[in-house]
């Protein structure tokens, strides 16, 4: 219970450091979609502790390196599409490697039933 309850502070303490030292509202909103974004994927992988802090990580680098490459190639779709393609699939193949076989089971079946729900 202690060790719990001393992980949550810890884990308040870190984020909100983060949030105050970010720059802008650019990071601010990152980081914020990032923790939707983990929670998400929390409640149908059914992660553990040190895996909802990896999985977070990775969705902070993904969602930054998304709006990098929105800048920088804007100007060109198609160069644009690509390299949005290229780091969707780093995405899923990193977020793949921290799931274990359960949970990545979990996880495939909820997007599955969602991309299902969405076609309709």
């Amino acid at each position: 219970m202690k060790k719990t309850t001393l992980f949550a502070c810890l884990l308040l303490g870190v984020q909100s450091m983060a949030l105050a030292g970010s720059e802008g509202d650019g990071n601010t909103s990152i980081h914020a979609r990032a923790t939707a974004l983990t929670r998400s994927i929390s409640e149908k992988a059914r992660l553990d502790e040190g895996q909802y802090l990896r999985v977070k990580q990775l969705n902070v680098r993904m969602l930054a390196e998304i709006e990098d490459l929105k800048t920088r190639f804007a100007a060109d779709q198609s160069i644009l599409d690509q390299r949005l393609a290229d780091a969707q699939g780093r995405y899923e193949s990193d977020l793949t490697a921290l799931l274990r076989p359960a949970q990545l089971a979990l996880f495939q079946q909820s997007r599955a039933s969602m991309t299902a729900l969405g076609q309709h």
